[in-house]
């Protein structure tokens, strides 16, 4: 929703008024992109979202975004429920079609965004803050939110979209991996499904169920509401009243079911008609706020999770020369997201490269990162970490994360000193408490591999 012509005119007037500003206050210490200079403000709406708010004077710009707890986890028995929902909210809203609402954020340099994941749909606004225009996208995006009109041509229209594309994944042996792997590893629990649901699932939700689900899950006590940029205080509580407050204030969305652990080692195999197998390993992980997250993502960083430098990539790629890529990471999420560390090679290697992934992350359970590993690696992480913040795109989508997982305010300040404080004892202390190799899922997907579903004690 965002033309060549706008763009470029919003582009000079940036860096016009981003110049002059650098050049009156050149001063880095008292950088707002400063971790340490962060300051969250953090209050409840009249009808009862959760707000958190950033003044970041130095563009005339502001990035709102509206996480609701309705991603995919809430979709019951209709798989891509949620995601449709998402996509078809800007598919004609108030007294507009889907084209007036483009035009209408066009005409202001305005962008306006949605997405579902497992756990939250955004919305997402970013407007220049000169009054005409930002009052026009913010009176297009409450729109949006609170008077959807879920066209029934644009339902059809976009599922037989959503049709499509999953049939297209059907050619993706890395998508059917990872399909595969979060079924197995959920079983019952709403993370199982995919967040665009499967072709079965999508053909059952009716336009009826668009509107019960909005109903439901998009309503004041469910949002969280972030504010970043050049708005002062009580400007910031105009905005959530116009766009929230005109809500149905609603409910929260009820606890989700506990993830099940995994008692044994499981392997599924899958025949792909491709050169490569697509390997994924792992087991549940952790939730957002895990007193062991900070170690566990330093651990990993040396595991897997630094690209080149990761132990992992070194036995694997380097040493052997199996694969290009592998990896490992932990994905937080409400209740425990995935551990999961993947790579893809050639058909005839892939027995030999899971052998060596299991070796290497056995090792380092057991033996731990060296302390050369973990100075680098503390390093890397916190000399990268302004560059994570480096923009009010980047602190909106942390403190959104920071407010719908209800983590401290001062998660983006005490970063880096909590990442200092993790040592070798304590990696090695975390992974041997959390890690179960010998109760992993195994998922291998591609060609020349016995279509069938091994579930055993089988060890790697």
């Amino acid at each position: 929703m965002f033309n060549q012509k706008n763009f470029f005119i919003l582009f000079i007037l940036v860096v016009i008024v981003g110049g002059l500003y650098a050049l009156s206050n050149r001063d880095d210490s008292n950088s707002t992109r400063s971790s340490a200079g962060l300051n969250i403000e953090s209050w409840q709406s009249d009808k009862g979202a959760k707000v958190l708010y950033v003044h970041a004077p130095e563009l005339p710009m502001v990035d709102v975004r509206i996480v609701f707890d309705a991603g995919s986890a809430r979709d019951n028995d209709k798989a891509g429920l949620a995601s449709m929902v998402n996509l078809l909210l800007d598919n004609g809203a108030g007294e507009w079609n889907t084209n007036q609402i483009v035009e209408r954020f066009d005409s202001v340099g305005a962008q306006f965004g949605t997405s579902a994941l497992r756990d939250m749909a955004v919305v997402s606004l970013r407007s220049l803050t000169d009054k005409a225009w930002l009052e026009k996208a913010l009176t297009t995006t409450a729109a949006i939110l609170q008077k959807p009109k879920f066209p029934e041509a644009e339902f059809e229209r976009e599922r037989k979209r959503v049709l499509v594309a999953l049939k297209n994944q059907k050619e993706s042996a890395g998508t059917l991996a990872s399909i595969a792997f979060y079924k197995a590893l959920y079983g019952d629990h709403p993370y199982a499904s995919p967040t665009s649901g499967d072709e079965d699932s999508v053909n059952t939700i009716t336009r009826d169920d668009i509107e019960a689900f909005y109903k439901k899950y998009y309503v004041a006590k469910n949002a969280t509401v972030v504010i970043v940029g050049a708005v002062d205080k009580s400007q910031a509580k105009e905005i959530v009243a116009q766009l929230v407050d005109g809500l149905n204030v609603g409910e929260p969305a009820a606890e989700l079911p506990e993830v099940n652990v995994i008692s044994e080692t499981r392997k599924i195999k899958q025949l792909h008609p491709s050169k490569q197998t697509h390997i994924l390993v792992g087991q549940e992980g952790i939730i957002r706020g895990d007193a062991d997250y900070f170690v566990l993502y330093v651990g990993n960083h040396i595991l897997g999770g630094s690209g080149f430098g990761s132990r992992i990539v070194e036995e694997i790629r380097e040493n052997r020369g199996l694969a290009y890529s592998s990896y490992s990471y932990f994905s937080p999420m409400r209740k425990k997201g995935p551990f999961l560390m993947g790579l893809q090679t050639k058909n005839e290697q892939a027995d030999e490269a899971l052998t060596v992934l299991f070796e290497t992350v056995n090792k380092f359970i057991e033996t731990g990162p060296s302390e050369e590993e973990l100075i680098s690696a503390k390093k890397n992480i916190t000399g990268g970490f302004p560059l994570r913040i480096d923009s009010n795109r980047d602190i909106t989508e942390y403190v959104a994360m920071i407010g719908f997982y209800d983590l401290p305010l001062d998660y983006l300040t005490n970063f880096n000193d909590n990442i200092e404080q993790v040592t070798v004892a304590k990696i090695k202390d975390a992974f041997q408490r959390r890690m179960h190799p010998d109760k992993m899922l195994v998922v291998m997907v591609g060609g020349e591999t016995e279509a069938k579903v091994e579930s055993s004690s089988e060890k790697k």
